[in-house]
């Protein structure tokens, strides 16, 4: 089994964004990160590139997934 994990709101809080100022960069709605946060959703490739591009941070610290 998968494991997911998300780093996502400790970077993003981090970088001084709240979910929406996240959402509106990468073009997202807000639930989208909200539920990134909570790791109820796997982002795809293209979104985990552009939420690390946008938060200068590795997408293997962002997310982590464990097999």
């Amino acid at each position: 089994m998968t494991t997911f994990i998300s780093h996502l709101k400790k970077y993003r809080q981090f970088n001084g964004l709240t979910q929406e100022e996240l959402a509106n960069r990468v073009n997202v709605r807000r639930e989208t990160i909200a539920r990134l946060e909570n790791a109820k959703y796997n982002p795809s490739l293209e979104l985990a590139v552009r939420i690390s591009k946008e938060l200068d941070t590795p997408i293997e610290k962002l997310f982590v997934f464990s097999f």
